[in-house]
């Protein structure tokens, strides 16, 4: 297994805090784990999510970087057989580190395609 150097993120954390930048933005400043994988894929088409449990330990190590906060929904859930849903929200901090990442993504050249001549 390959190593992160410490203070970066993965391409599918950095997605997550774009994402979650796009929401907050367009007002919605909580979200739950599934309607963010579901925004991703409109959004993004986003492929990074192989299953919900690499959603759920990005959004946990995002967390632990202090990059989101997570409470526990207080409302009860209206389908009665549904266990209760953590609500996450972009802290300051994960706010700037998505612009940061923004801005170097527009900055960055685009990938060539493998098949093409060099």
């Amino acid at each position: 297994m390959v190593r992160r150097k410490p203070g970066t993120l993965l391409p599918l954390e950095t997605e997550i805090l774009a994402v979650a930048l796009s929401m907050l933005r367009a007002g919605d400043a909580t979200f739950h784990g599934f309607g963010l994988a579901q925004t991703m894929r409109e959004q993004c088409g986003s492929r990074s999510l192989t299953a919900h449990g690499t959603l759920y330990k990005a959004l946990s190590r995002l967390e632990e970087f202090g990059l989101l906060t997570s409470r526990w929904q207080d409302e009860p859930s209206a389908d009665e057989g549904r266990p209760r849903r953590r609500l996450y929200e972009l802290t300051g901090e994960g706010a700037r580190v998505a612009e940061r990442a923004r801005a170097e993504q527009a900055l960055a050249p685009p990938s060539r395609i493998a098949s093409e001549p060099a």
